[in-house]
């Protein structure tokens, strides 16, 4: 009805119905000025503005467009219920210096991830807020995150406080909307993790994105601020969708899937690069580091005692990263890969160390087709890391069924073989020194 006082349209509006609704309006407004609250409990709140209560995400509250103060709270979970078997593994593995290690096996149903998000704007449209707890029963961890940003227009925005570091495609918006179960083995082990920073973000030529970002590590959730370095990350990812958007309207822009599927091919082309002075945080008689983010090809953590060395530990090192991601969707196909490559050096440890640095690259490819449009899609997968200790490789595939008409909501049953994983990661799938088959079933809710 605004709308139509707005373009002189009232009079095209039947009498009865004006009638009707201003009846209405009166009513709500003497039911709220004499309802009296109760103490220590809210009164009741009016419906929002809008009849439309999801738009990527749950619409809590939303202030009319002309309110004196802008507000907007959304309200969005993630929950990972997932199954894994790694059991076929064979339970030692041989680092590269000859010492046998033993391969923590697993046969367990876990809520891997789950995660509920607050986030709209509040005083200014253009300032944003999100407030986010993230669970992993499988890693035993609860982790509470915060962002405020301010978004000058589409091609520039400032946001500070946790993300992911954008040093991989998968750290950038895509999560959970994977092509496969979870990131692939080589992406695990090349990508750096999570930690505060800030950024800025934009889109200054259609089809052109970028975000820059500064922070405190490759990956700090669960380290104290007394005990990280004062070395700060940085780390930068560009990417391109010359022929239109290659990603999906809200929430899942980024999606692997091709589950809008269009007869219009749609083609990504980005890279990244990442750069950290990384610190072990933890005491060098500690044969165990806090600082986990780093390991080696053959499996084993870069700062615990014996990594590169008998007796030596490594303290600081300098993390340095490039990967370039490329990406095809076209009729319900969608092909993507990206390839990694990660220098360690500038080595400060308790004894002499045998090399100075170490060069281990690899990739990922996924390949997907939905059978049944917007509701069964196949898939196989691989990746690969050639190592300065030895190489890792996993193939294997599996089925995505999408069981409601959203693509917020689907059931997957995996199969992967996996030789020699060279990365540990609680809510993945792999376990380092890792070679056998593994099954997975999991259902994900994104909404």
């Amino acid at each position: 009805m605004a709308r139509q006082f707005a373009t002189g349209g009232i009079c095209q509006v039947p009498i009865a119905r004006v009638l009707m609704r201003t009846s209405r309006a009166l009513a709500l407004a003497s039911a709220t000025l004499c309802a009296t609250p109760v103490f220590g409990q809210p009164a009741a709140a009016p419906p929002p503005a809008s009849s439309d209560r999801y738009r990527d995400g749950i619409v809590i509250w939303e202030t009319p467009a002309d309110a004196e103060v802008p507000f907007l709270l959304n309200f969005n979970i993630n929950t990972q219920l997932r199954y894994l078997n790694t059991q076929s593994s064979e339970e030692e593995f041989t680092d590269h210096l000859g010492v046998v290690r033993d391969v923590h096996t697993r046969n367990d149903i876990t809520v891997n991830r789950a995660m509920f998000i607050l986030g709209g704007y509040i005083f200014d449209r253009r300032l944003r807020y999100s407030f986010t707890v993230w669970t992993s029963a499988g890693a035993a961890s609860i982790v509470v995150a915060s962002n405020i940003g301010w978004r000058f227009n589409q091609a520039f925005a400032v946001t500070a406080g946790y993300t992911g570091v954008p040093g991989s495609r998968s750290l950038v918006n895509t999560f959970p909307f994977f092509a496969a179960i979870d990131r692939s083995m080589a992406d695990n082990f090349f990508r750096p993790g999570f930690t505060q920073g800030l950024w800025v973000n934009g889109e200054p030529v259609k089809g052109l994105n970028y975000l820059a970002f500064v922070g405190n590590g490759l990956n700090t959730l669960n380290i104290s601020a007394a005990k990280i370095d004062t070395h700060l990350l940085f780390s930068g990812s560009v990417w391109w969708e010359p022929l239109g958007p290659y990603g999906e309207p809200g929430k899942s822009r980024n999606m692997y899937d091709d589950y809008f599927a269009s007869d219009k091919p749609r083609t990504r082309i980005g890279t990244a690069y990442t750069r950290s002075r990384e610190d072990r945080f933890s005491n060098l008689d500690q044969s165990s580091p806090e600082n986990t983010s780093l390991y080696n090809s053959d499996g084993v953590l870069t700062f615990s005692t014996g990594a590169f060395a008998p007796g030596v530990t490594v303290d600081i090192a300098t993390y340095r990263m490039w990967a370039v991601d490329g990406g095809l969707k076209w009729n319900g196909l969608a092909i993507n890969g990206q390839y990694f490559v990660r220098w360690l050096n500038d080595f400060e440890a308790d004894g002499p160390l045998p090399l100075a640095s170490t060069t281990d690259h690899g990739f990922e490819l996924t390949a997907g087709q939905f059978v049944i449009p917007r509701s069964l899609v196949l898939y196989g997968r691989g990746s690969k890391v050639f190592g300065e200790f030895g190489d890792s490789h996993e193939y294997g595939g599996g089925a995505k069924w999408y069981f409601l008409r959203t693509e917020r909501l689907w059931l997957n049953a995996e199969l992967i073989r996996v030789h020699r994983a060279p990365y540990s990661g609680a809510f993945t799938p792999y376990t380092a020194g890792m070679t056998g088959w593994v099954p997975m079933v999991q259902t994900v809710l994104a909404f």
